[in-house]
Order: C-alpha cells, then structure tokens, then sequence
C-alpha cells in the first residue's frame, strides 16, 4: 500500500519519522511529504501533494497542523487519496467535512496505534 506521510521529518524522536520506519516494516511503501528535505529514511522525498499523481496514494497520514493542512486542502483533495489519517494534533474539522463530501474515508488515529494493533489495514 502507498502511504503519502504528510509533515515527514528526518528527527528519529518525531512520529512522523517514526510511522515511516513502521510503515515500512509493515510491507507499506512510505511516501515522505515535506518541502525542507531530498531523503528521510532512505526514501526519496516528495516536497508537496500536488507533485503526487492524483489516485496514486492508498492512505494520506497528516502530520501536520490544521493551519498547515487547510492551506493544503485543494491539494489534498485533488490527490483522491483513498484514505486521510488525521493523527493527534492534526485534526481539521473543515478538511475532514471537505474530504468526506469528495468521497474520502476519513480517520481520526495514530498511524503507529494503527499498525501495531493490526488495525491499519486497507483503506
């Protein structure tokens, strides 16, 4: 499954880089989202959604604010992501209204929970 990790980050300690090495154990292909970075654990970095080709991403994980992701709500939404995650601190009530109107499964969880309890499964 192709999961597009929005707000990636190199920093070992954040979730974000976290959810990477794990998606990654879990047999997922780890798509990094983030302008700042060319490589974050190994896997080339995309530097925004709208360079994602449109159906191209099973699951979008959000790591980042609702400020940040309500800028990024077209794009967001013309990527046609199967499924957005909004992990803790990400909600946006907007988006995710936004999302489930384009047809999106919208879910509000940890990512890392998700995959270690056998619950991430297909979107």
């Amino acid at each position: 499954m192709k999961v597009a990790v929005l707000g990636a980050s190199p920093k070992p300690d954040r979730y974000s880089n976290k959810a990477i090495r794990l998606l990654r154990e879990h047999g997922h292909e780890p798509m990094p989202v983030n302008p700042a970075y060319d490589e974050i654990e190994g896997f080339p970095v995309v530097r925004q959604i709208s360079e994602l080709v449109p159906g191209s991403v099973d699951t979008l994980t959000m790591y980042v604010g609702p400020d940040r992701s309500a800028a990024l709500t077209e794009d967001i939404v013309q990527l046609k992501p199967k499924r957005v995650i909004f992990n803790p601190g990400a909600e946006n009530r907007e988006l995710a209204e936004r999302l489930r109107a384009e047809g999106v499964h919208v879910v509000e969880a940890c990512t890392l929970v998700l995959l270690n309890t056998g619950q991430f499964g297909e979107p």
